[in-house]
């Protein structure tokens, strides 16, 4: 069961839907975008000695599973930091991973690679991940891990984990992952459960789109 409806949005000349769970759809070309998995990155920690609570990875991969059981994608786009680190590919990452897989055999699976995966490595080739450098075309867009600009294509990228922090009338702050589009860059938030974010600030020009109570709205465009 998925949370929420989607927020259909035109970019690039295309509509596209910001789903509440962190992801973008693609529905002319069934295509499904995520961005920043991070997966491993609670046992890297763990390798460090920090304490910190397993099951991340699973959690991750489940919430995937949904989504690919939902929308049904011909193709599952993640736009970098696959996995954490090297100390990420651990025996019960790695054994999650292929489990996941069994689950989608058939689905076409391309990871565009970010700054994590040049440390971390691919993903085993088991898994039959398509792997590919940015800017990766695909229709009107460019899939990216870093945020930047195409001269053809409407970019779209992770990597900066956007976060946007509202503030009430009795001081209180609340600080909620959210999409942020502009002409010609969209950055998704963060998919993974175990990271953290980057506060995007509202400018003329640029949507913003809160993630929050299992919801996708958009900001009031300043």
């Amino acid at each position: 069961m998925l949370s929420a409806p989607p927020l259909a949005v035109s970019y690039a000349g295309e509509t596209v839907w910001l789903l509440p769970e962190r992801a973008l759809w693609w529905p002319a070309q069934r295509v499904l975008w995520i961005a920043d998995l991070h997966l491993g990155k609670a046992a890297t920690y763990r390798a460090l000695g920090q304490p910190v609570p397993g099951g991340t990875t699973r959690e991750n991969l489940a919430r995937i599973s949904a989504l690919v059981l939902h929308y049904q994608p011909a193709q599952l786009v993640f736009l970098g930091d696959f996995l954490h680190a090297v100390q990420s590919r651990t025996a019960s990452v790695l054994d999650a991973l292929t489990q996941w897989r069994a689950l989608n055999p058939d689905l076409d699976c391309t990871l565009v690679r970010g700054n994590h995966d040049s440390r971390a490595g691919d993903p085993p080739a088991s898994l039959g991940i398509r792997v590919v450098d940015e800017p990766w075309l695909i229709g009107p867009f460019a899939a990216c891990h870093h945020p930047q600009k195409h001269a053809s294509h409407g970019v779209i990228a992770g990597h900066l984990h956007p976060a946007l922090s509202l503030r009430g009338r009795a001081h209180d702050r609340l600080r909620l992952p959210c999409f942020c589009l502009e002409p010609g860059l969209a950055i998704l938030p963060a998919f993974g459960e175990f990271t953290g974010g980057w506060n995007v600030l509202p400018q003329p020009g640029r949507r913003l789109f809160p993630v929050g109570g299992q919801a996708v709205w958009q900001l009031p465009e300043t």
